[in-house]
């Protein structure tokens, strides 16, 4: 039986927002949890859902990880000590997985990139995936197969009916 009362928190997780456009871009080879650093009015924006990570990477300056282009737009009740939207967040991660994304990095054609921000037990999680540029007939090959699981799904539904 779960617990109840003050000090329980959920266990699962719960989505915020996804990017996409990543797994479009990218063939996603491997994922990493990481922590992210909030200011003030930052969490009250995620709180009501509004965040963008279209095109949130990860780089790695002086030992530590840090990411660019999440957009969290400004608090609309906050005051003049609102956060600034696009502004770089630092990455909450052990040295050694820090090092493991700097070599990932310096690999041709390879990124680290957000892939979805989401609660778990009550704190604010990033998943980072590593993924590989996919070339321009990679993509098409992506779209031909969608096409097709599309027409057998509804060849299915003609055949059950």
């Amino acid at each position: 039986m779960a617990k109840s009362g003050k000090g329980s928190k959920g266990g699962g997780e719960k989505v915020i927002a996804t990017n996409k456009n990543a797994r479009r871009q990218y063939q996603i080879l491997d994922t990493l949890e990481a922590g992210i650093v909030l200011h003030g009015t930052e969490a009250k924006t995620i709180r009501q859902g509004m965040s963008q990570m279209t095109d949130a990477y990860v780089y790695i300056k002086n030992a530590e990880a840090f990411l660019a282009n999440l957009n969290i737009p400004v608090y609309e009740f906050g005051n003049r000590e609102n956060h600034e939207p696009l502004r770089v967040r630092k990455l909450l991660l052990h040295k050694r997985e820090i090092n493991r994304l700097r070599a990932t990095i310096e690999e041709k054609g390879r990124a680290v990139v957000a892939t979805r921000m989401y609660y778990k037990k009550g704190r604010v999680k990033v998943e980072l995936g590593v993924g590989q540029g996919k070339k321009l007939h990679d993509k098409r090959q992506d779209l031909k197969d969608r096409d097709q699981k599309r027409e057998m799904s509804r060849e299915m539904k003609v055949r059950q009916r």
